[in-house]
């Protein structure tokens, strides 16, 4: 059965040790997706590099701190990011189309569904889609941050049937393996419990920006939307066909029954949070077991400089993620109503009585 796969390849698997790209990497990477091609798969690489690669091209020998340098270097090496791609796929007869990306793309809703209309014509046209994030432009209001969080995004809005994603370490552990001698590999994982979640913590590579923790962000969302996930070793020999057909290979972020749709989903990956509010025991409950809006009263804390229609990240006292969600209230008013009753607001405040700070309908319960 034909599948849509999307790939994804870190800085830190595709650079080379002396610095710039690993062509022979590449080359085998090329090859493996082609495979799946062969096969009546439709797939989509999400590749990182180009900053890595315009260092080389520009003779920088260590990646620079200041962000003009780093847009400069990403404008330079995804030319031979690029390059490099066309030339690889051109030698087995399939055409690549680049496509660049931003939370500014896809924060707007008509923007995000206009990309997965082009995303859709490229696989209808036997195009491999080559992506990344527009480093070039990209400030950080609308930095996606790391590519697992993009390819996450692209995932759901194409309407993947698997994330694989290539990276230098082999999976999740039970435990932090840097830390721990006796942490062990996890070939699987049904459900995202607190202690895998601080498992995960950690920075990423000297050459990349994502570490284990964005991949595991990026499979929670996932999960929820009824995508599987698979994290492993990109440099092992025919790791993207094992991924493809199920074999064992790293650890495998199991699919659930699709809880937010495409809306949701959108809400959790497409928009940048502008800010947090913490929610009280009660107020958790409500949200994760009744799948209610979110009233003042259940509020303790708020943080950021968010306005109305804003995404902020909905936390318990724990600091723990629980949702994600569009707020009908900036933050000012929402710091104004946070702990009282309707009838508080109704008297205290009564331009803003009756309003739910997130309505459920803009709400992905993570």
């Amino acid at each position: 059965m034909s599948k849509r796969i999307v790939i994804k390849v870190g800085s830190s698997t595709l650079a080379a040790s002396g610095g710039g790209l690993d062509v022979d990497y590449a080359r085998d990477l090329v090859s493996q997706v082609c495979a799946l091609i062969d096969d009546g798969h439709k797939p989509v690489l999400v590749s990182s590099g180009a900053i890595a690669a315009g260092l080389a091209r520009l003779g920088l020998a260590e990646r620079p701190t200041d962000l003009p340098s780093l847009q400069a270097a990403a404008a330079v090496g995804q030319v031979a990011l690029v390059e490099l791609y066309a030339e690889l796929f051109g030698e087995r007869g399939v055409a690549v189309g680049q496509v660049l990306l931003t939370r500014h793309d896809t924060g707007h809703r008509e923007s995000y569904l206009h990309a997965r209309d082009t995303f859709e014509r490229l696989l209808e046209l036997g195009a491999v889609p080559v992506v990344n994030e527009n480093d070039t432009v990209a400030v950080d209001e609308i930095r996606f941050g790391d590519n697992d969080t993009l390819a996450a995004l692209v995932s759901t809005l194409i309407g993947s049937d698997l994330l694989v994603v290539l990276s230098d370490i082999e999976g999740l552990y039970d435990a932090d393996p840097r830390i721990s001698a006796e942490a062990q590999l996890l070939s699987e994982v049904a459900e995202l419990t607190d202690d895998l979640l601080a498992a995960a913590g950690g920075a990423g590579s000297d050459v990349g920006s994502g570490g284990m923790a964005t991949k595991v962000e990026a499979a929670r969302v996932l999960m929820k939307a009824g995508i599987p996930m698979v994290v492993c070793d990109g440099r092992r020999p025919g790791v993207v066909a094992d991924a493809a057909a199920g074999l064992p290979c790293g650890t495998v972020f199991s699919a659930g029954e699709d809880s937010l749709g495409a809306r949701k989903t959108w809400i959790a990956l497409g928009r940048r949070p502008a800010g947090e509010i913490v929610l009280d025991d009660g107020a958790v409950r409500a949200l994760v077991e009744r799948q209610a809006s979110l009233l003042p009263a259940g509020i303790v804390g708020v943080s950021g400089a968010f306005v109305r229609g804003d995404a902020v990240v909905l936390k318990d006292r724990s600091g723990a993620v629980v949702a994600r969600g569009l707020v009908e209230l900036s933050a000012s008013e929402v710091e104004q109503v946070k702990g009282l009753q309707t009838a508080q607001i109704a008297e205290r405040f009564p331009a803003l009585a009756g309003i739910e700070v997130v309505h459920r309908d803009r709400l992905a319960i993570l």
